[in-house]
């Protein structure tokens, strides 16, 4: 009998919904030999269903060599802190799979749940994508997993796709003023716009959390689609709007008025600052931590990024690979969505740029 082993899961969906399957590997936790490994397509389903799917079955792995105590390291954020009980579990199909997992772990007695980064979850993320191909009848040589190319991109594994929503509507926005690091609270059409955004957000499968700038407008857009989709609502800094300085407030023309040279060279040298504020180069290389950091933290999920004009705008040019001029060149409306997908060997797509269909402007 082995008392303590190291549960190691994955599972994953191209397309999420898509082909999914999982992969699960038990270890000894003193030895790390390895005791038993899992895996298994699912057919079409969501990432979080198979990211569940992995857990179940290292748990049962491990009840059926009598393991008396667990750790399960998963790469999925979401699973991890809902089986530990730190977040609710609010979409109704992922109820039934965390209650058997909650099973099958009162079965060994004692489980603690650990994220870890994709990298170190490498045995079964190898193994939830040999099963993905095995269904797909994509053969590869042993012990090595090369993922089907995603059509036209020649991409291969699965994207972290980010659903990217612009806040709703602020005076400043209806104004046409610079909008920095003002803590503005959305005008009564605003919240209008954030209802109808999350409406239409509450439609999307397997969405893993939503993150958002934490800036007051982009909190009040970002709750009410937390809510709809029952995930989890996060905030990281990076996302927040750039520091327009001593231009923040201002319009256009008064910002010309008060700094002519500056101002004029801001708009086509993304290096300049406005007078104590933020370049836009500064602001796309922090906004490229920020996708790194999601990448790392969420791999093959989908997330809602709630910000503003500024990073979104960085998003979409890093998954173009395009130059700093379609800053001037791209126009994103307030409560505006857009889609890309960033996938791990590098390659990205855009899917969708500026939708507004689902906003009422009245």
């Amino acid at each position: 009998m082995t008392r303590r082993v190291i549960i190691e899961a994955d599972g994953g969906s191209r397309g999420n919904p898509g082909p999914s399957g999982y992969g699960a590997v038990v270890r000894d936790a003193d030895t790390g030999e390895l005791l038993a490994e899992v895996s298994e397509g699912l057919g079409t389903t969501t990432n979080n269903v198979a990211e569940y799917s992995g857990l179940i079955a290292g748990l049962r792995a491990a009840v059926k060599e009598g393991a008396l105590t667990a750790e399960a390291r998963l790469d999925s954020k979401l699973v991890v802190e809902q089986m530990s009980g730190r977040w609710q579990i609010k979409q109704p199909h992922l109820r039934p799979l965390a209650g058997e997992a909650a099973e099958l772990a009162r079965q060994l007695g004692d489980v603690s749940y650990t994220w870890v980064p994709r990298a170190r979850n490498a045995h079964a993320d190898r193994l939830a994508n040999e099963a993905m191909d095995a269904q797909a009848g994509v053969t590869s040589k042993p012990g090595t997993h090369t993922a089907a190319p995603t059509h036209w991109t020649g991409a291969t594994g699965t994207p972290t796709r980010l659903l990217m929503l612009r806040h709703g509507q602020t005076e400043r926005s209806a104004q046409r003023r610079y909008s920095g690091r003002a803590d503005l609270p959305l005008t009564e059409l605003g919240e209008r716009q954030a209802a109808a955004a999350a409406a239409r957000l509450a439609l999307t499968e397997g969405v893993a959390a939503v993150v958002s700038s934490p800036l007051l407008r982009a909190r009040q857009t970002a709750q009410p689609v937390a809510d709809a989709l029952g995930v989890p609502l996060t905030f990281h800094e990076g996302l927040i709007e750039t520091d327009f300085g001593a231009w923040d407030g201002l319009t256009f023309a008064e910002a010309q008025a008060q700094d002519p040279d500056l101002h004029t060279r801001w708009l086509t040298d993304t290096s300049a600052a406005p007078p104590g504020g933020e370049s836009m180069d500064e602001v796309h290389r922090r906004v490229r931590r920020v996708r790194d950091q999601l990448i790392a933290e969420h791999g093959a999920e989908t997330l809602i990024v709630v910000s503003h004009v500024t990073p979104i705008k960085a998003l979409l040019r890093m998954a173009l690979d395009a130059g700093p001029s379609l800053l001037h060149r791209l126009h994103l409306d307030v409560a505006s969505l857009s889609i890309a997908e960033f996938y791990p060997d590098g390659p990205a797509t855009v899917r969708l740029v500026n939708d507004t269909g689902h906003v009422t402007n009245r």
